[in-house]
């Protein structure tokens, strides 16, 4: 089975655990910004490099929607999960949003230095001031902290919280 190496592999991992790993081409970004000597290391492995293409990443962005993640995902995650899905890989991250993501569309994870999280969560967009609940919507603003909108009811902020239930 493939598998599909999240950004904290990259950088912790060392080289032969790496050794077969699918691996998304923005992450090499992301890796020579984090640690410029690991990236060049890297260079060196046997990876795959390769983009998602675009049915896949609408895919990610639909899954990640469903389960609430999406608000809370990078660009790079979502092109992480997009490989994890097209190639019904196994998905090797940290990154509980991202584990929570795969695991809803029934993906197989497992953590890089970390426990893979107990049980999948669905989150919903929750208003600030009327307390309604909201799906997440596949066009929700992403930020991993800010409000990602206002309410359609009252205006106040919505946040990514829990699903009730």
């Amino acid at each position: 089975m493939h598998r599909v190496l999240d950004t904290a592999a990259l950088l912790h991992w060392p080289m032969n655990q790496l050794a077969g790993g699918i691996c998304a081409e923005s992450q090499r970004r992301e890796l020579a910004q984090l640690s410029e000597a690991r990236s060049l290391l890297i260079d060196a492995a046997d990876l795959r490099w390769q983009d998602a293409p675009q049915p896949w990443l609408e895919e990610a962005k639909r899954v990640a929607s469903q389960s609430g993640d999406l608000p809370r995902l990078s660009n790079v995650d979502l092109d992480v999960l997009a490989l994890a899905l097209g190639l019904q890989a196994h998905l090797v991250t940290d990154d509980y949003r991202l584990q929570n993501a795969y695991r809803s569309a029934g993906g197989e994870v497992s953590g890089v230095a970390n426990a893979t999280s107990a049980a999948v969560w669905l989150w919903s967009l929750r208003c600030t001031g009327c307390r309604a609940e909201f799906p997440v919507p596949e066009n929700a603003e992403r930020s991993k902290n800010k409000d990602v909108g206002s309410c359609d009811r009252c205006g106040s902020p919505l946040k990514v919280k829990r699903k009730r239930g």
